[in-house]
């Protein structure tokens, strides 16, 4: 039930009527309102309730907070009046303004009521956020216009980075430096200087630089010269490594053009490279290898001719280091840890670069597993970029995103705007191209050779818009950008974004559009605090699954001792057991039959079983499990491509492929699972107090299935005269799956037991005791549901008000609430863990104080709440039951420092839901 009628929960219908109005009515209680027309549903239901309480008085509090007004003071109730009371008194909307669609509301908390919030700024509030600065005449219009709230804007100043010395000075072999002084390159950058020493006498070195800074130059020159230095030795001197082929590609002319005017080979090797020219590199080793890591683990643990002359390797580069995060930069920080083994040198050198991340010395040093590595941080090119933070008003972010690409369009500005996600990529640019806007989406999923012309058509200026994916956060060469569009990531990847525009001294522009979701409306209220949520990258080295391929593929690589590796000692015993290793002698090899069967079917990228996705037979790309049974279910609708497909087979219980079929004509539905999850608690890891909650880091086993999902429609208003919404996203009916699809699979979270909502409960402490049936026994149906709707609600906000104080983690992160028990479940939602649960054990305090404010300061007044506080679009049941005032009680007991302590029910026995 997505909308409930706030006076006695039933279900809110919405209905289109013939005169362009809406019609939003209850059945069971009567209470009906006839509305403007908006083609956004949430919208129209946060109208719908400030109407409803439009008619109340202050001393009828409606029936959502009868259950909990029981034992609530006099104040506490005027309080509570005030919140659900309208206050349009206090500032008049400006005379362009139509309406103001979110009224000003008070919002209590025990210590103060904050200041009313309106929805658009008046003239004197957006000047007094401009300041001194003087805003370009096109970014004025956007920011004076009624269509949106301001909530930042500043002006990003770049200064152009130092200079060092001449490059005939640094001592380099003179046909290093023609070839610099030809591409026009007579002094090099201070930091670039810094690095050349840092690299030339062996340390290990990490340079941290903006996009276009002379990263690549940074390290490649000091490579040359070292090889030059050495007599040009045979073999693969130095592997520079890249996270994608096309980045990989697009980098190696720059480094091609450099390495032949000193004599040095260079090539590159990937998936693409033909029989032919692979032979060639095997043959005749180049003294510069451009490659990737899923090729450096594939020929390694297959023992192939390229793999057995990785040996020569003294320098491994990794570019972009700041993407080896997660379940990747696990299995990346192994993949090194291997290479290192087989190495001829004692001591393999290790040169990173990155355009930003916060600690690097830090993260490389666990990437890389060693002691010590030099930071070298650098400045780029000058430029100035007009930054903007917006909250949608009365219309959906992608409508905004549209209106600004279409307004730096007609401008002849060119735009990359950035999506999260494959769907809103396609979505966003199918709205660009309505409006007659010359639009492509890049990403990831899509041919190569489409790429490539996508960004050639780019760099032509026969495109004004690249709706894109975070595949082009990396420093791909498409040209001269304008403008940079993103919905909300962490500030840092955010400042890779950015740097893409203004690379020929052009005023640059950057929007960042606020969303429907709870993180979006704190930025909203607290924009400082943006900028302050840097992004912590985070590995699992320990995960299990992880360490038990990456132990087998390294014995693969190289029989091991029995001693060689104290620290996988009991990984090595397992597979010994099992008889995937066994002992030959003095070394333990892998038994071939078994072990290849598990490393074949390995993905380095990703955890799980792997299910091929196959069209008309052939294979046209793969999911792996447990995401698998969300996206491949019967029936579900699958993007690929640029195009909708249905799944029409799915192959269970094997789950070895799923077969998909094209949509047929006029197809308008996206689908979205229905899922359940029950937990076990295997092992308690860690435990911390935060505030007075007792926090266990665990080892977590989740039963999970897919029961069914649901079918959102979505249609296209081309005309949008009215200025209304183009994305007309409503949620149809829920479909059953005959078969659930079960999956059972190990990962790491964190536990907690949220005290009760104060004024929701009548008893003393639910879980004082293992056996809670006496005090069950206390409790009525109604005070179980408020309980049971509060803990779902604050599932959700920690998850969502966590997404930027733990560097955007929350899309690899599920969660479970335990019913009434108050027992609250966040997961890492990859097998065996990817070290996302674990950075928000860390920081849970800043969580806990974020999800109050989330809550308390949104201007909904529905019992559930909204998706700008409450709701999350990757809940598994449609975001029923939810209490928002009982989120927001549980959230200030949690930060006045309430003690509550774990409850064992769940540890290592079926869970009592």
């Amino acid at each position: 039930m997505k909308f409930q009628c706030p006076s006695c929960g039933a279900r809110i219908r919405i209905q289109n009527m013939p005169d362009s109005r809406v019609n939003v009515s209850c059945k069971s209680c009567k209470l009906e309102e006839s509305l403007e027309f908006n083609s956004n549903p949430d919208e129209i239901f946060l109208e719908f309730l400030v109407t409803y309480d439009k008619k109340q008085t202050a001393n009828n509090l409606p029936d959502v907070l009868a259950a909990t007004a029981s034992t609530m003071s006099t104040t506490d109730l005027q309080r509570d009046a005030a919140v659900r009371m309208v206050d349009t008194s206090a500032t008049k909307p400006r005379a362009t303004d139509v309406q103001v669609t979110e009224p000003k509301v008070a919002i209590r908390t025990d210590v103060q009521v904050t200041e009313p919030k309106v929805a658009i700024r008046t003239d004197d509030e957006i000047m007094e956020i401009i300041g001194d600065e003087e805003p370009d005449d096109i970014t004025r219009e956007i920011l004076f216009s009624n269509g949106c709230y301001l909530a930042d804007y500043r002006v990003l100043r770049e200064s152009k980075a130092e200079f060092g010395i001449s490059v005939s000075k640094v001592g380099l072999d003179i046909r290093i430096v023609s070839e610099l002084k030809n591409n026009g390159i007579t002094s090099i950058y201070r930091f670039q200087h810094d690095a050349i020493k840092s690299i030339l006498a062996g340390d290990n070195t990490v340079i941290e630089a903006p996009t276009a800074s002379g990263k690549t130059e940074a390290f490649l020159i000091p490579i040359i010269q070292k090889i030059i230095s050495d007599g040009y030795p045979s073999g693969i001197y130095a592997i520079l490594v890249y996270p994608t082929k096309a980045l990989a590609r697009d980098q190696f002319p720059k480094i091609q053009k450099i390495a032949e005017a000193a004599n040095v080979t260079a090539a590159v090797f990937d998936g693409d490279v033909g029989a032919a020219e692979r032979k060639n590199i095997t043959d005749k080793p180049p003294q510069i290898l451009v490659t990737n890591f899923d090729l450096i683990h594939y020929h390694m643990w297959r023992n192939t001719r390229l793999g057995r002359i990785f040996n020569t390797v003294k320098i491994l580069v990794v570019d972009e280091v700041h993407t080896y995060a997660g379940i990747f930069g696990s299995n990346v920080h192994y993949i090194i840890k291997r290479l290192k083994r087989i190495v001829d040198v004692k001591q393999m050198q290790i040169v990173a670069a990155s355009a930003t991340i916060d600690d690097p010395e830090g993260f490389c040093t666990k990437l890389f597993d060693t002691d010590k590595i030099r930071t070298i941080q650098g400045a780029g090119k000058e430029k100035q970029i007009e930054f903007s933070m917006l909250f949608p008003s009365g219309r959906k972010p992608r409508t905004l995103m549209v209106e600004l690409v279409q307004k730096f369009a007609k401008a002849g500005h060119q735009t990359m705007v950035f999506s999260n996600s494959h769907r809103s990529a396609e979505l966003l640019a199918i709205y660009c191209m309505r409006r007659r806007i010359r639009v492509k989406v890049h990403r990831s999923g899509l041919m190569p050779h489409h790429r490539k012309a996508v960004e050639e058509e780019f760099k032509s200026g026969a495109l004004q818009a690249i709706s894109c994916t975070p595949t082009l956060e990396l420093g791909i060469d498409i040209g001269s950008v304008d403008c940079v569009i993103s919905p909300p990531v962490p500030v840092n990847r955010l400042t890779q974004r950015i740097g893409r525009v203004a690379r020929k001294g052009q005023r640059g522009y950057a929007f960042l559009v606020l969303g429907d979701e709870p993180i979006s409306q704190y930025y909203k209220n607290h924009p400082k605090d943006y900028f302050e949520d840097t992004e912590e990258l985070y590995i699992d080295p320990r995960n299990p699954h992880v360490e038990e391929c990456q132990v087998l593929a390294m014995a693969y690589d190289s029989p091991l001792h029995a001693d060689e590796i104290p620290e996988h000692s009991k990984t090595i015993e397992r597979h010994l057991s099992n008889g995937t290793l066994k002992r030959a002698g003095d070394v333990i090899i892998p038994d071939i039959n078994k072990a290849a069967n598990i490393l074949a079917g390995y993905n380095i990228r990703g955890m799980g079983e792997t299910v091929n996705i196959l069209r008309k037979g052939k294979n046209v790309g793969d999911r792996v499990c447990p995401i698998a049974l969300d996206e491949l279910h019967k029936g579900a609708v699958y993007f690929l491509g640029g195009r909708p497909y249905i799944v029409d087979e799915f192959d269970y219980p094997n789950r070895t492929y799923a077969s998909i079929i094209e949509c047929p004509m006029g197809h308008s539905y996206y689908t979205k699972p229905l899922t359940t999850e029950y937990p076990t608690i295997e092992e308690i890891l860690e435990t911390r107090i935060v505030n007075g909650t007792e926090v266990g880091f665990c080892r977590l086993r989740i039963q999970k299935q897919v029961t069914g999902y649901i079918m959102t429609d979505w249609t296209i208003n081309d005309t949008d005269k009215q200025g209304r919404d183009l994305d007309d996203e409503k949620s149809g009916k829920e479909i059953s799956l005959e078969t659930p699809l079960k999956y059972t699979y190990v990962t790491k979270g964190i536990v907690f037991c949220a005290p009760p909502p104060k004024d929701a409960c009548v008893i003393q402490d639910v879980r004082s005791s293992d056996s809670s049936s006496d005090s069950d026994i206390t409790l009525t149906a109604k005070t179980k549901h408020i309980m049971t709707s509060g803990y779902h609600a604050t599932e959700h906000v920690v998850i969502e008000g966590s997404n930027m104080i733990t560097g955007g983690v929350s899309r690899d992160l599920g969660g479970i609430s335990m019913g009434h028990s108050g027992t609250i479940f966040v997961h890492d939602g990859t097998i065996g863990g990817s070290g996302a649960s674990r950075v928000l054990y860390d920081r849970l305090e800043k969580v806990f104080e974020r999800g109050m404010h989330i809550v308390g300061e949104c201007p909904c007044t529905s019992e559930s709440g909204c998706p700008r506080c409450t709701m999350s679009y990757r809940c598994g049941n449609n975001n029923a039951s939810l209490h928002k005032m009982a989120a927001f009680e549980i959230f200030k007991r949690i930060n006045k420092g309430e003690e509550t302590r774990l409850n064992y029910n769940f540890v290592n026995h079926k869970p009592i839901v």
